[in-house]
């Protein structure tokens, strides 16, 4: 039995919400309560007792929403965030210097919204490097900059056809112009070598470590095959530590649902998640799909990839199979397109148990991902229809100057939290890393204060009626993941019975200013009754 003693703890539990102690049995939380019940209860020299000098527990945050293979990749990308197109382009020209000619130079980061010049182009890239393919990736991860070795070795020319649910950047003179949006990027991704399954285990082990520096003990993955043998491999090598909810691809869920695998499937450290299709791309390219353009084009409503009739017909074959869905779904057609889609599948689902007499059906988490921006006439339905309402708060930090500029008036119903929970929905919060940064604590903060680490637009925050309490948005990382990945019976909570995940902090986040949550750094991190760091 281990003991904490002498601590604060926010247990995230109504029926107890605050102890100074708790009793860990193994891998599960055995009794939490004071210091004098916990140690008189639990007396034996056997016993491990920690003195934890007053310092914060919490119990372990989940990012309800991450690409890990992704963001194991990023940690070793061009870093092209930058402020200026310039200061991207020299960062990807120091780049070049130290690599051999013709080997691949890759980046992540860039948002044209925030230079003065826009896109940069492939000759930009040429001029800095002539004989090294570079690729680099948008912050959105929905478009893509290469140079003309880039585009050459994905036989990307004059004559080649924008692919369905893509389009290629073209100049004047109808040339390619280095940019790719959505499935064009495909031109490019594939032809870039790729890390044996092997090597993406490792990378992913390391890119561990700093999330479990970040609080972070639980994650829902929205990568691919690769990523998920990669994960299987560390779990069966005990190297697994995170707690990893793993979605299936839409195209492979034909495959999955054969061979029998269902959401829920797998044990308490990795398990299946739900099926992952795209409902439209994103703000930042113009492709999220929209009822009414966007203010500075006016054709252009975004791309729409999947309508609710499709929907409906996926996810009949999903639902027979067992499995969940989760659809990225951003510009307010898209979302009212999914939520016509699942009104249909909920009524299909019923009327299953209706035919089969079931009395204990539990209904299958469906959710929808991103929900920047929705249409005000369906603001209940989420809750209606029991739709998760997967976000990222950080994202409003990014993209609130831009939901400005391109939504206009519309923006006063994106990123709001506040109007899902007010409903009923059930919010799951992550950061789309490599999107954004994984930080749960920047997180906090924007969900909190609406707004940027710089203060922009002001004291009283971004559509400052979207706020929320530091209570329901420490829910939106742990309660709220929990639920989403069937787990709310032993995740998410610091109970008796429940699994010990638990970080450790220096500040309260329930007191301290808000200005202080992005400093935030746990000393310490429990997963299943260990330290891990």
């Amino acid at each position: 039995m281990i003991i904490l003693y002498n601590a604060k703890i926010h247990t995230l539990d109504p029926h107890q919400p605050e102890c100074t102690a708790i009793a860990i049995d193994g891998d599960t939380i055995y009794a939490v309560g004071s210091d004098d019940d916990i140690q008189a209860a639990y007396h034996s020299q056997r016993d491990s007792k920690e003195d934890m000098h007053g310092k914060v527990i919490l119990p372990g945050l989940t990012d309800a929403h991450i690409h890990l293979e992704h963001y194991a990749a990023s940690l070793n990308k061009v870093n092209c965030e930058t402020d200026s197109l310039d200061e991207c382009l020299r960062r990807v020209a120091e780049r070049v210097q130290n690599a051999a000619p013709g080997t691949w130079v890759l980046g992540h980061g860039w948002n044209q919204n925030n230079w003065p010049e826009g896109f940069g182009t492939a000759a930009m890239l040429d001029a800095i490097a002539p004989q090294n393919p570079v690729y680099l990736t948008a912050k959105s991860l929905h478009a893509g900059w290469a140079n003309t070795p880039a585009l050459r070795a994905g036989d990307v020319e004059r004559t080649t056809e924008d692919p369905v649910f893509g389009q290629i950047g073209r100049d004047l003179d109808g040339n390619p112009d280095g940019i790719l949006y959505e499935s064009a990027m495909e031109l490019i991704g594939q032809v870039i070598p790729e890390l044996s399954v092997y090597e993406t285990a490792e990378a992913i082990a390391e890119a561990q470590k700093k999330l479990l520096e970040m609080g972070l003990t639980s994650v829902h993955d929205f990568d691919q095959q690769r990523c998920f043998s990669a994960l299987q491999i560390l779990h069966q090598n005990k190297d697994l530590v995170l707690r990893v909810s793993k979605s299936i691809p839409l195209e492979s869920m034909v495959e999955a649902a054969a061979v029998g695998l269902r959401t829920g499937f797998g044990d308490d450290t990795l398990r299946i998640g739900q099926v992952k299709g795209f409902a439209d791309g994103a703000l930042g390219p113009h492709t999220a799909a929209m009822f009414q353009p966007y203010e500075d084009e006016p054709e252009n409503r975004g791309i729409l990839m999947l309508d609710a009739e499709e929907l409906f017909e996926c996810g009949r074959a999903a639902v027979d199979g067992g499995l969940g869905l989760a659809i990225h779904a951003i510009g307010d057609r898209a979302n009212h397109e999914m939520l016509d889609g699942f009104e249909n599948l909920r009524r299909y689902e019923m009327e299953n148990v209706r035919l089969a007499g079931k009395s204990n059906y539990r209904p299958l988490r469906h959710r929808i991902e991103h929900l920047q921006i929705i249409h005000p006439d369906d603001r209940h339905r989420l809750a209606e229809l029991g739709v998760i309402a997967s976000m990222q708060p950080i994202h409003a930090a990014s993209d609130m100057l831009a939901a400005d500029r391109y939504w206009g008036a519309r923006a006063n119903l994106s990123y709001a939290w506040r109007t899902q929970l007010e409903q009923g929905a059930v919010l799951a919060f992550g950061s789309d890393a490599p999107v954004e940064s994984p930080n749960p604590f920047l997180g906090l903060h924007t969900a909190v204060t609406r707004q940027r680490l710089d203060g922009v637009p002001g004291t009283e925050g971004w559509y400052p009626e979207q706020k929320l309490s530091i209570g329901e948005a420490l829910a939106g990382y742990t309660t709220g993941p929990a639920y989403a990945a069937g787990m709310e019976d032993r995740l998410g909570k610091l109970a008796q019975g429940y699994l010990a995940d638990l970080i450790v902090l220096e500040t309260d986040p329930f007191s301290c200013d808000p200005d202080q949550l992005p400093e935030i750094q746990p000393v310490r991190t429990m997963v299943g009754g260990s330290w891990v760091r």
